[in-house]
């Protein structure tokens, strides 16, 4: 479950009351998502959805997100647009915590990965990435190979609870990944975070992007790498190789990978996958018994770190090097 903060019925109210939205009909939690308390709001005016951000998220971060998402939308991506109160003001406070109230998108995240659903994210995160052009704000991604060490020792003295011999091995990669990180890629606005259950589809049509509060200026082709690992991986662990060139054909097709970019795909692909882990080992070791978070298994990413170890090109992701 994801509500973590409790809203009454007569908050929800006094809050609406500050916009042009009408009266409200529901107001019901989603249980979707670990970081965020998320309702679907019904007014007379339609569906919205109301977000409270938890205390994982800098209150400094949101008017990089939001202004973010107003960018993003002004340039032809279809996401979630914050909505302004009758005052103009669109980040609020609800309950103690910063609150927005976003637009709400029709479709459905797809339970069932289908090659086209990859082919689709492709396209859709290429025509992210040109959108994010001319944002003026900027935010450091600190998930990315400088963060990982210290994330890493937080960790290591438990890691081989998990699975014995874990933290020699964490440790290693990190040496590894340290040494070779590319510096001098193209790079702008990535999601960061872009796993299935923050894309949607409608009709079998890719119908918006959402949660975009990982969002930060990073390697374009780092967040390729992180759709890789997140959408081309089946239940059983094994890798499809034609979810993977349809979502990396149909990228190209729209924003060109560069060829530093397709020679670079496997280290990042690995850092990826180190990053999801050492978030999930993270938090495996520390969520207290009865919390209200559903823990995600670390070693489902040290299986895929393990496969990216092997690849040496682009090729064997299923797109030529040049």
């Amino acid at each position: 479950m994801a509500v973590y903060t409790e809203v009454s019925d007569e908050d929800v109210r006094a809050f609406v009351a500050q916009y042009d939205l009408g009266d409200v009909v529901s107001c019901k939690g989603i249980a979707e998502g670990v970081e965020n308390s998320n309702f679907l709001l019904v007014t007379d005016k339609g569906p919205y959805i109301l977000t409270l951000y938890e205390k994982r998220v800098d209150p400094a971060d949101l008017p990089f997100f939001l202004g973010l998402m107003d960018h993003l939308a002004a340039n032809g991506l279809t996401c979630p647009q914050p909505v302004a109160g009758t005052d103009g003001v669109a980040l609020r406070s609800l309950c103690g915590r910063p609150a927005v109230i976003v637009t709400f998108l029709k479709g459905m995240w797809p339970r069932r990965i289908l090659a086209d659903h990859c082919a689709g994210l492709g396209e859709g995160l290429a025509r992210l990435h040109l959108a994010g052009d001319g944002f003026t704000l900027t935010r450091r991604n600190s998930l990315s190979v400088g963060g990982w060490r210290p994330l890493f020792e937080a960790s290591r003295w438990r890691a081989d609870e998990v699975k014995p011999g874990l933290a020699d091995a964490l440790a290693e990669e990190l040496d590894y990944l340290e040494a070779q990180w590319p510096q001098d890629l193209p790079a702008g606005i990535i999601h960061a975070d872009l796993f299935p259950d923050n894309v949607f589809f409608a009709d079998g049509k890719l119908s918006g992007l959402i949660d975009f509060y990982f969002a930060c200026n990073d390697l374009f082709a780092y967040d390729v790498a992180i759709c890789l690992n997140a959408w081309c991986f089946e239940a059983d662990g094994a890798f499809n190789v034609t979810k993977a060139r349809l979502l990396l054909a149909n990228y190209d097709r729209i924003r060109p990978l560069s060829a530093a970019e397709r020679e670079a795909l496997p280290i990042l692909a690995r850092g990826s996958a180190i990053r999801f882990l050492l978030t999930r080992l993270y938090d495996w070791l520390n969520t207290p018994p009865g919390a209200m978070v559903k823990r995600k298994d670390p070693l489902e990413y040290l299986h895929k770190l393990r496969f990216h170890q092997q690849i040496r090109h682009i090729a064997d992701y299923g797109l030529d090097r040049s």
